[in-house]
């Protein structure tokens, strides 16, 4: 996803208590993890390893088969 305006910087962020604090922050506004994501993406330069390992892994649900009757 491109910047608003790819002239005006955006801050970096690259330590990890900073990161948590921001992730922290930033999961109170959103709504989901998709939008934690896009606010931290959006607004500044992060380093994606470091909040992938700070969220939660999303799992698939799991998709039952029917009981057999």
């Amino acid at each position: 996803m491109l910047n608003a305006d790819p002239f005006l910087p955006r801050p970096t962020l690259t330590n990890p208590h900073h990161i948590a604090t921001l992730v922290d922050r930033i999961g109170a506004l959103a709504g989901s993890q998709a939008e934690v994501w896009r606010l931290l993406t959006d607004r500044y330069t992060v380093d994606l390893d470091e909040v992938a390992a700070l969220l939660p892994r999303s799992e698939p649900e799991p998709v039952w088969l029917p009981a057999r009757t």
